[in-house]
């Protein structure tokens, strides 16, 4: 789909370079050098500009994003999709368990990606997979997919710096309560050694990590406890290493603690993503209904 973009004149920017003026507007050096490439890509009263001219009174500039082109090496593969939001510029899914979001070795057709392909394969338009908050193939709920670069760019640098806010819902064996109500785990997390995939926490050679928790319930019967957990960051398996590092494991993790008494699946579910909408700015917020095999931590 043909993207466009066109900015009033603005006396903020006034003498300023299209490049500042991009900038400022959220894209990256990269799709820069991609819209230079195209000759309808700036323009300004319908003439190209090169992105060294610097804006006059009464100018606006028209940008028009390069056509998508769709991944040839994605097999499109019929998948039912549970779309949440959809718009021209961004779609919010809620993912299934057992779905992983990319491609791999043992997944070449079966990943969201695949799904999403044939989505729009369907439509008859072309897209370019670009998903901005990764799950692990188990865990389920929310997760945004940029539809054109720009929001992929704005919605990448959000996520830097932690103005996507996102809420997960994690079932733990044992009574966190008897711990905290509420707290914040502060502990780096790095790859263990000769695993391509585990991780822990390690005080000396791990990056930062901060997860918040807030226990929402517990079941004596199960011994299990309903957590409610914000992240600042973004490390692989973040939540899963902070409880086990807590003492109190998610249920079903087939890493760090495979107990399947209750799930088959490492419990945990993307419940809530509040952030502005990357185009219009809106303030936007979504929530996923919990899954029917987390239920009975409910």
């Amino acid at each position: 789909m043909r993207r466009t973009f066109l900015y009033p004149p603005d006396p903020a920017f006034y003498t300023k370079t299209v490049e500042e003026v991009l900038l400022s507007h959220g894209y990256s050096r990269h799709l820069i050098i991609d819209l230079k490439k195209c000759p309808e890509g700036l323009t300004i009263q319908g003439t190209h500009v090169y992105v060294t001219h610097r804006m006059a009174p009464g100018e606006a500039l028209q940008v028009i994003l390069p056509e998508e082109v769709s991944s040839e090496k994605l097999l499109p593969t019929r998948m039912e999709l549970d779309i949440v939001y959809e718009d021209a510029d961004l779609m919010v899914i809620n993912k299934a368990a057992g779905v992983p979001i990319h491609p791999s070795q043992g997944n070449f057709s079966n990943s969201l990606a695949n799904g999403i392909a044939w989505y729009f394969s369907e439509k008859g338009e072309p897209f370019t997979y670009r998903v901005i908050n990764r799950l692990d193939r188990d865990t389920t709920g929310l997760l945004i997919l940029a539809k054109h670069a720009l929001s992929a760019c704005i919605l990448s640098e959000m996520i830097r710096t932690r103005t996507i806010h996102r809420t997960y819902l994690a079932a733990v064996q044992g009574n966190l309560k008897s711990h905290s109500d509420s707290g914040t785990i502060q502990a780096p997390i790095a790859r263990v050694d000769g695993s391509t995939i585990e991780r822990q926490v390690d005080f000396l050679r791990g990056e930062t990590a901060t997860t918040h928790y807030r226990v929402l319930s517990y079941q004596p019967a199960l011994d299990a406890s309903l957590v409610e957990l914000t992240l600042d960051t973004g490390r692989t398996h973040q939540i899963r290493v902070h409880m086990r590092y807590l003492g109190f494991p998610l249920f079903g993790d087939f890493l760090y603690h495979p107990d399947y008494r209750y799930i088959g699946r490492q419990s945990l579910h993307s419940w809530k993503l509040a952030f502005d909408h990357p185009i219009t700015k809106e303030p936007l917020t979504f929530t996923a209904a919990v899954p029917d095999d987390m239920k009975l931590f409910l």
